[in-house]
């Protein structure tokens, strides 16, 4: 798993059918659930939006 360039070894022992490319909700490790790719996507926009707020407020 890889995101903003973090890389991290997940199990996907828990999630059936998952082919590279699919999101997956991860939770200590573990990948918990398939989710939408859409969904993730945006997702993962509202977390960037965050981070860059929190990154204006400490300057």
């Amino acid at each position: 798993m890889s995101i903003d360039g973090i890389s991290l070894e997940i199990s996907i022992a828990l999630v059936d059918e998952l082919d590279v490319g699919d999101y997956v909700l991860v939770h200590v490790g573990y990948a918990l659930a398939k989710i939408d790719p859409t969904e993730a996507k945006r997702t993962l926009e509202l977390l960037q939006e965050l981070g860059s707020a929190a990154q204006e407020r400490r300057a």
